[in-house]
């Protein structure tokens, strides 16, 4: 159960600090407003001041990210963003577990996705399960991100906890070009390239790219990728259009969790491999925007869209306790085929002191997926090999459409001296077909439509030019994924996660988020700065989670409501030549009613109030900043987490309760960590920088994730059932953090 004084405290200690930056005019020097616009969609259109919107928006430019000094993308969010936090389940830098409040943006298929996320104005959430491959996401090209919190309708599907928006840059945004090179201690290498280019007559171009090369500090986890974006376009007059080209490939490996035992002895092994994940990525974009008058703009994205993903996993057979001499490991293999294409349209415009926005999308979606075994046999290293005199069989495939369109509109006004109104609504309206096969052949073709009217209402109230009160109430849904519809019958249940079978109808999830606080900027002769607070509550209803059967396998189900609520605090302080930055979260994440789960090792029984794995209760970060000297820069940043619910413990039980069988208790929790982070910058000249960071300063052994699973290999040998009476033993399995790490790089402007 959660103590309620960790929010309380935090709350108290803000709004003490409150009145000291909302002090009479008087005692400060005069106060100058700043004025930051952002988007209130996924195209951004003319943008409205940040301080109207009544919810917490995050925005980091490539500047900030820069500053964190060789970071990728998703490390950079965690360990900068509020509320933002990463399990890494599968081990590779690039395919890390992004949770945001809670709701998950993984690449892990089967997960319950909660966040949407665009790339200047395409969403990037695959059809097939809403999972989001980070490792092809462009890094050089990314000018700004934008973190939108809760069930923002604005947004679209799968907006739930938040969105996150990236916009690229051009050549008219970012003109000049820029090459960061840089090493670590693990063998890590890694390449960035970005120019941008202003012609004659509004012509533009711009080309990002990145070159990713790892060795891997744990055994067996090289990886490697490379994506590049290219962009031409032409600014004249009142219009401005650009198109856009995208491609990437990858071979990235996450090896997973280990047990206990195997990572006491040595925190860099891995339980089985390989575990290969290849993808590739081809996008067109095309970006048009005409500037009606100085008050109204109309834009419109259109994109198609092709991905392809093969993995390739080693794993222990699910006979093995019969036949593990003969073949006790199997090598199952996936192929995904995904296009798509879609067009948004975005208009914009002010009058007077009113903002109203429309906008209108249509989206379309291929699915091709299949999924093959092969009888394989392990090594004394867990190594498993496919033997070459058996064939691959096919195990599931589905081919699915899925076709989704809405519209929206929302207006901003105001309704007295210092009070902003702010309300909008989505309606949508998406339809899933599929025809599936399994061991049983191919079953009849399905098709599922479903509609939502998604409404938000907010308000905010200037106090003082310091201070601003917010409160705002939204809904958003998420319609369930073929992968999730293959697998949603209890008489027909399936591995976990993706064993596709002939499904029933499966509800669409639907999330009301309720969010009040305050924010504001302050400033005088030796300091600027700015805070925020946030009060949140997210509740699910007909959530789709993985339950148990009554077989040792489980199917996805509608689960009748969970509850994500807790605050969010942060604070920025920039004084002389030393900056603070401090991130603050509480975060409640429990099922809000009994039901029984499937964790794939595990029945667990679940109360209301059970709180969900895999999530901290608290996370704090603090980023210090100090410029010694006009070219020299050094930073510290500290990550603080609480501890963690392991998957299949929630229920405070290691196994399954037999009938005349006492249960087995224990406190399997994953321990809270504090990382301390180091980095340095130096500028010899105006167009070069040298930088480098030491993470995990202290060497310090840490778990991001746990679960519970049979551990097939005590004392890193494959059990013989033949030497070992009864099934294999549960054991806790958790990803081991990264150790320290130095990176080292030099960045050349021109």
């Amino acid at each position: 159960m959660a103590h309620p004084t960790g929010p309380a405290a935090c709350a108290a200690a803000v709004f003490l600090f409150l009145p000291f930056t909302a002090v009479a005019e008087e005692t400060r020097a005069p106060f100058i407003p700043r004025v930051e616009v952002v988007g209130v969609a996924p195209v951004y259109g003319l943008g409205i001041e940040r301080d109207l919107l009544p919810y917490p928006v995050q925005v980091a430019t490539d500047k900030t990210m820069r500053k964190a000094g060789g970071e990728n993308l998703a490390e950079f969010m965690a360990h900068h963003l509020g509320g933002v936090n990463v399990n890494e389940v599968s081990g590779s830098p690039f395919q890390n577990d992004i949770t945001f409040r809670g709701f998950r943006a993984s690449p892990v298929l089967g997960s319950s996705q909660g966040i949407s996320v665009y790339l200047d104005g395409v969403r990037v959430n695959e059809p097939f399960g809403d999972v989001v491959n980070w490792d092809m996401v462009p890094e050089a090209a990314i000018g700004e991100l934008i973190l939108v919190t809760g069930a923002n309708p604005l947004y679209g599907l799968n907006t739930l906890g938040g969105a996150l928006a990236f916009r690229t840059k051009s050549g008219l945004t970012d003109p000049g070009g820029e090459a960061e090179f840089s090493l670590t201690s693990h063998g890590r290498r890694r390449a960035d390239l970005a120019y941008g280019r202003q012609g004659a007559g509004g012509w533009h171009s711009f080309v990002g790219a990145t070159l990713f090369d790892d060795e891997g500090w744990r055994d067996h986890s090289a990886g490697r990728l490379g994506n590049v974006l290219l962009k031409v376009g032409r600014a004249m007059g009142g219009t401005d259009w650009s198109a856009t080209l995208l491609g990437g490939r990858s071979r990235v490996l996450g090896n997973g969790l280990l047990p206990d035992a195997l990572y006491q002895a040595d925190r860099r092994a891995v339980y089985t491999y390989p575990d290969t994940t290849r993808n590739r990525l081809l996008q067109g974009s095309f970006n048009f925007t005409r500037h009606i008058d100085p008050n109204s703009e109309l834009s419109v994205v259109a994109y198609v869209r092709n991905s392809r993903r093969d993995t390739v996993n080693g794993d222990v057979s699910d006979d093995v306790e019969e036949r593990a001499a003969e073949h006790p490991g199997v090598l199952n293999t996936t192929s995904t085929r995904q296009d798509g294409r879609g067009l948004n349209l975005a208009f914009s415009t002010r009058r007077g002191s009113v903002r109203l926005d429309a906008g209108a999308n249509v989206d379309r979606s291929e699915v091709h997926y299949a999924q093959f075994e092969q009888a394989a046999f392990i090594t004394e290293g867990r190594e498993v090999i496919a033997d070459p005199l058996e064939s691959r069989e096919p195990s599931s495939s589905v081919v699915g459409t899925s076709q989704a369109g809405g519209v929206y509109l929302a207006a901003s006004l105001p309704v007295a001296p210092g009070t902003q109104l702010t309300a909008s609504a989505r309606y949508g309206r998406t339809r899933v077909a599929n025809t599936l096969s399994n061991e049983r052949g191919p079953q009849p073709a399905e098709s599922f439509v479903y509609s939502r009217l998604n409404p938000s209402l907010g308000l905010t109230h200037v106090l003082s030019p310091r201070a601003t009160l917010f409160a705002n109430i939204a809904q958003g849904n998420r319609v369930p994924t073929v992968i999730e519809l293959g697998c949603a019958d209890p008489d027909n249940p399936c591995r976990l996660p993706v064993g596709l079978q002939s499904d029933p109808y499966l509800k669409q999830v639907v999330a009301r988020t309720m969010e009040a606080g305050a924010r504001g900027r302050f400033q005088d002769e030796d300091a600027s700065g700015s805070y925020s607070l946030s009060l949140h509550r997210t509740v699910n209803r007909d959530d789709i989670l993985f339950l148990s059967s009554p077989s040792r396998q489980g199917y996805f189900a509608n689960f009748e409501r969970t509850r994500h609520q807790g605050l969010d605090a942060l604070l920025s302080r920039q004084s002389g030549r030393l900056g603070i930055r401090i991130a603050y979260s509480y975060l409640q994440a429990v099922y809000d009613a009994d039901g029984e789960l499937f964790t794939g090792a595990r029945h667990v029984q679940v109360r209301r109030g059970t709180q969900m794995a895999g999530l901290p209760h608290h996370s704090a970060k603090l980023s210090l900043d100090w410029n010694l000297r006009p070219e020299w820069t050094i930073g510290a940043d500290l990550h603080a987490v609480s501890s963690l619910v392991t998957q299949g413990n929630e229920d405070g039980l290691t196994a399954d309760v037999e009938e005349g069988e006492a249960a087995q208790r224990a406190d399997w929790r994953v321990h809270g960590y504090l990382l301390l982070g180091l980095r340095a910058s130096y500028r010899p000249a105006d167009k070069w920088e040298l930088f480098a960071r030491v993470s995990n300063v202290f060497d310090r052994r840490y778990e991001s994730y746990g679960a519970v699973a049979p551990d097939l290999f005590p004392n890193g040998r494959l059990r013989a059932p033949q030497e070992e009476e009864g099934e294999a033993g549960h054991a806790r399995f958790v990803a081991p953090g990264a150790p320290r790490t130095i990176v080292a790089g030099l960045r050349y402007r021109f």
